[in-house]
């Protein structure tokens, strides 16, 4: 006992010369190492995020400080207070923000949303980050096994929390303790002490609103941690903050820390201003000024009541006697309306040559949805269109992006979907602002969109061919799984019968070559679609892409040709920098090259494709035909012959080579 005695207090005396820290109760001058968005307002808040989607912040103060005395000792105490605010710009808000201790001030590699900042999908539980943090989150991650979307958790090296509690903190009055919650988005400011005892390995978290003076007690968290393993001897410390797909802003309004003592009180009387919703201020009391806005204010009301009782008329729905059998899928128009604030400029999420997407929140369930709006249809096309929803209405499969209803107004058809917060692959695939997809989340979303092109060509009742398969119509849930969607080009018939021929649509560079000629969409040309976004998102290329060499031009021909000179594998997408399984990769360039025949024969089904990337039967190496290899950039009698026995086959090459335009039919 005398001996623990004896070490405890020399454990004390020896980190006691070590004992620093810093006030900041302003953060106007301060010497700050600020990294991405974050910055200090002209009001002196340190303010982490922006009102921005996807954005990371980071802010440390620029100095290493000592937190062993050798690099296998033990972590000294410390003690951190400081008072934040978060602001959310709706209901929803992803993303958060942490107190981070890391062995550097920029966190590379550090990811928007659920990450913080603070790690990567890749680094995410890697002992080498040696980072700690105790995070402030408002986005609950399915994923990360988050509580709610509104806690408060301990991170050891990965933002999957060790220890995770609603957000809440203690009162205690006469002997009886209470605990109330605390909306950590509210916008309202709220004190936070972090403390640990580096001797008893003891780690509080304690919260409190602003209005409540000191500590709380008991504390939120209390747990016992080591936290010798997780830093370095010497560290930095600091705050990192990021957004999602809804927005939020981060601010800190001051902060003070200490080693081997007590974090010093701030003067919350000196706290800097922040951005924050005024309320309205009252107008002049002189009455001529009151009467005369007064009037103004009337008549402006009145003229409203007319504009809207005559726009009421003008857009009240007509519902035509064919529409009925139709009914329990129609939304009316006011309910689009509702949830879209009246198609607000801030609701739009998308718009093309399809029309405009707004997303939008139902009233009366919260649910989130996305309205696609067409316009300039005639009523033929809406009739038949409607007749296909009545269909598509009825597909259930976890790959599909589900089709909760429609609405017409005079020509105007609105399409609601469910929504899908993290946008489309192409977005994922080629906007820099977002975060780069692994190779794993592309094989898994991959195998998602050949799982769904096998239900409907195979697994429903009808098959159904899509006619538009691409990467913008392939949208992507919060677990990263795939819904292809966008069924506005798809038709269906009975198993056993061929599709009716009808005009040509789709998208360039999708669009199997034998429907050019013959305006006949079948199962074979949703395959060679597919067989196109196989190839790009291996290779993280657009299927056309104008700005290269005429023989890169064209995807497709560019990986022939690499395939055809033994060099597959040079055709993967760069920015992976190798990391995948060279298996994979080959068997999915391959597969795409098999679903790219120009011969719709030749192509294998999408069963096949989905035993393949599932593993259930072995990829089958040579599968592609001599003839076709070798002439890929040339011709000659075999390849001809070969061509001459499919009297379908249409082909044209970007790549100056061979050009075949063949008629005839069956």
């Amino acid at each position: 006992m005398l001996l623990q005695a004896v070490l405890l207090i020399l454990a004390v005396n020896l980190s006691a010369s070590y004992e620093t820290g810093f006030n900041y109760s302003s953060f106007h001058g301060a010497n700050l190492s600020l990294n991405g968005v974050s910055e200090v307002t002209p009001s002196g808040a340190l303010q982490l995020s922006q009102f921005s989607q996807l954005v990371i912040g980071h802010a440390f103060y620029p100095n290493l400080l000592q937190f062993k005395n050798s690099p296998s000792g033990n972590v000294f105490s410390f003690s951190t207070a400081f008072v934040f605010v978060i602001e959310a710009a709706d209901v929803l808000a992803s993303g958060g923000f942490a107190f981070a201790i890391s062995p550097s001030s920029k966190l590379e590699g550090g990811q928007s949303t659920q990450y913080l900042g603070l790690v990567g999908i890749t680094g995410n539980g890697d002992p080498k980050n040696q980072v700690f943090g105790v995070e402030f989150d408002t986005y609950k991650s399915v994923d990360l096994g988050d509580i709610d979307d509104n806690h408060v958790g301990i991170d050891l090296n990965s933002v999957r929390s060790n220890v995770s509690v609603s957000a809440a903190y203690s009162m205690t009055k006469d002997y009886e303790t209470t605990k109330h919650n605390i909306s950590l988005k509210s916008g309202d400011p709220i004190q936070v002490w972090i403390d640990y005892d580096g001797i008893e390995k003891m780690l509080n978290v304690t919260l409190s609103p602003i209005q409540i003076a000191g500590r709380t007690k008991p504390p939120l968290i209390s747990t016992r941690v080591d936290l010798s393993p997780i830093l370095q001897e010497f560290m930095y410390v600091g705050f990192s903050a990021s957004t999602g797909v809804f927005l939020a802003c981060h601010y800190i309004l001051g902060w003070s820390f200490a080693i081997n003592g007590r974090a010093r009180d701030l003067d919350l009387s000196h706290l800097p201003w922040y951005p924050k919703p005024k309320s309205s201020r009252g107008i002049s009391k002189a009455s001529m000024i009151g009467i005369i806005l007064s009037s103004i204010i009337l008549a402006m009301a009145i003229i409203s009541g007319i504009v809207y009782l005559v726009k009421r008329q003008r857009d009240e729905e007509i519902v035509e006697e064919w529409e009925l059998e139709y009914g329990p899928h129609r939304f009316s128009y006011k309910e689009l309306c509702d949830s879209t604030k009246n198609f607000r400029e801030d609701r739009l999420v998308g718009s093309g040559g399809f029309g405009k997407v707004y997303r939008g929140v139902m009233p009366d369930s919260g649910m989130q949805i996305a309205v696609k709006c067409e316009a300039n249809n005639s009523g033929e096309f809406l009739r038949e269109f409607l007749s296909e929803i009545s269909i598509i209405g009825r597909l259930r499969h976890r790959n599909l992006l589900p089709l909760l209803g429609w609405c017409k107004r005079k020509t105007e058809l609105l399409i609601v979907y469910e929504y899908m917060p993290y946008g489309s692959l192409d977005k994922h695939l080629f906007d820099e602002s977002t975060p780069l997809l692994n190779w794993e989340q592309r094989y898994h979303i991959l195998k998602g969109v050949v799982s769904a092109l096998l239900y409907l060509h195979e697994q429903w009742e009808q098959v159904i061919v899509h006619r538009d398969v691409k990467a913008s119509n392939i949208l992507l849930d919060t677990d990263m799984n795939s819904r292809l969607g966008d069924f506005g080009l798809a038709r269906s018939c009975d198993h056993g019968t061929n599709m009716h021929t009808t005009h040509v649509v789709g998208s360039l560079g999708y669009l199997a070559p034998e429907v050019s000629r013959t305006g006949k969409y079948t199962t074979y040309s949703d395959v060679f679609s597919c067989g196109i976004v196989l190839l790009e998102v291996a290779c993280g290329r657009r299927p056309v892409d104008v700005r290269r060499l005429p023989e890169e031009m064209i995807l497709v021909d560019w990986v022939w040709k690499c395939f055809s000179e033994g060099k597959l594998l040079n055709v993967a997408d760069p920015r992976l920098k190798g990391g995948f399984v060279e298996e994979e990769m080959e068997m999915v360039l391959m597969i795409g090259l098999m679903c790219s025949y120009p011969v719709p024969g030749a192509r294998p089904s999408m069963r096949q494709v989905c035993q393949y990337l599932d593993g259930d039967i072995p990829f089958p190496k040579n599968t592609l035909p001599n003839d076709i290899l070798v002439n890929i950039n040339g011709k000659n009698d075999s390849f001809e012959a070969h061509i001459s026995a499919h009297d379908d086959f249409f082909y044209l090459s970007s790549s100056g080579g061979t050009e075949f335009l063949l008629s005839g039919g069956r």
